[in-house]
């Protein structure tokens, strides 16, 4: 059975425009240490492909064990300019959640 990051994490996920704000909330002390060392900025834009366009910055939010990946040019557009089925990028925490996990 292959495992996913929702395994040991939940998430959110909020919108300003064509940046998309997406945060992972680790569901215990131990699995925050995971999600720390190995989800990067890096692999969570790779793992989001064509969806995200610009950078990915990520956050640490230690006292709430959680990761904020704050990614720009992510909404073609914005929710009154793009064409997307979800212009407002509600699915993109669920996506990044979807991610094969070690």
């Amino acid at each position: 059975m292959t495992k996913r990051l929702y395994d040991i994490a939940f998430g959110r996920e909020g919108d300003k425009g064509n940046i998309a704000n997406i945060s992972v909330i680790a569901r215990s002390s131990e699995a925050y240490q995971d999600i720390k060392v190995n989800l990067t900025a890096e692999r969570a834009k790779s793992h989001l492909a064509d969806l995200v366009q610009g950078e990915v910055i990520r956050y640490e939010l230690d006292n709430i064990e959680a990761l904020n990946f704050v990614c720009y040019d992510a909404l073609d557009g914005g929710g009154t300019r793009s064409r997307r089925i979800d212009g407002l990028g509600k699915s993109l925490a669920g996506a990044l959640l979807y991610m094969e996990w070690e």
